[in-house]
């Protein structure tokens, strides 16, 4: 293994750490803010802290890239936030975890139609079998399974956008700009994206909530970490082990929610928990085999 994929996987690593823990600050914030308004902050903090780390301008090889970035930021984050976050409200959490974790397939399929990918082999396939599985005992012990057809269908899409903002990532990153400017013109797209949605959402964007200290250190970690750097490590971990490889890092997503929410609320693991999260490591490494 190459040095650039060591740091490709530690980054990959690190990004879904993060965002595994994102829930808890979320569902700190969905008590004084609409996801909306939580989703405008987050690429306002964003935007400043790209902008402050890299001031200059992104000046584009070609007008057509223009295209490339925006598709990026409609799907990875427009779409893909929006459609999770109003899944939620017709949903299950255990639900939405479970479909979600499927992004890896999907992005699988999009490099593979669009950017003519090599198939992907059978170590990948069985270990996205066990990787689901494993997620769905993780998700589901201790409760029923309960179907939702339009929330669980609002998570399977959010997971087809990050296929396709998979893509435009892997191609705008052949042309290689810095990753800092990339990631700050995504978000400048994510957020242009946002805005239509604000006349058929109740956002009133409280200061008085704002600069309540809790709420204010949970926005700058969703914004400046979970936002800004992440999806900084995310890039550069795409361009060092490609799109699918990096995708499935997901699957650990809900390991690391499970285990936030055990350390920071004292919820409680099961058994049947345990045994999932340790099927979803399998899958993780079947998935990261050479093709076969």
């Amino acid at each position: 293994m190459s040095a650039g994929e060591r740091q490709g996987h530690l980054l990959a690593l690190f990004t879904i750490i993060v965002w595994g823990t994102t829930f808890l600050s979320t569902s700190v914030l969905l008590d004084s803010f609409a996801p909306l308004e939580i989703l405008i902050i987050r690429m306002l903090l964003g935007i400043a802290a790209l902008t402050a780390a890299r001031p200059r301008r992104l000046r584009l090889q070609s007008r057509r890239h223009e295209w490339l970035f925006a598709g990026a930021g409609l799907t990875g984050v427009s779409l893909y936030f929006l459609l999770e976050n109003y899944a939620l409200t017709f949903t299950y959490s255990a639900n939405c975890s479970v479909i979600i974790s499927t992004a890896p397939f999907f992005v699988a399929i999009a490099v593979r139609l669009f950017l003519h990918g090599a198939p992907m082999g059978r170590s990948f396939y069985a270990g996205f079998a066990v990787a689901i599985a494993g997620i769905a005992l993780l998700s589901f012990s201790g409760q029923s399974l309960h179907l939702n057809p339009l929330g669980d269908l609002l998570c399977l899409l959010a997971a087809v956008c990050w296929g396709g903002y998979s893509v435009f990532l892997k191609k705008i990153e052949t042309y290689g700009y810095d990753t800092l400017l990339v990631t700050r013109r995504i978000f400048l797209y994510g957020l242009v994206f946002l805005l239509p949605a604000l006349p058929f959402t109740p956002v009133h964007f409280d200061v008085q909530a704002l600069l309540k200290p809790v709420n204010l250190l949970n926005l700058l970690y969703l914004g400046l970490c979970a936002s800004a750097l992440c999806f900084v490590t995310w890039n550069v971990a795409v361009s060092r082990l490609g799109a699918v490889r990096t995708s499935v890092y997901i699957y650990l997503s809900p390991v690391v929610t499970i285990i936030s929410s055990w350390l920071l609320l004292s919820d409680p693991i099961l058994p049947m928990a345990l045994l999932g999260a340790a099927l979803t490591l399998v899958g993780l490494v079947l998935s990261q085999r050479p093709r076969a």
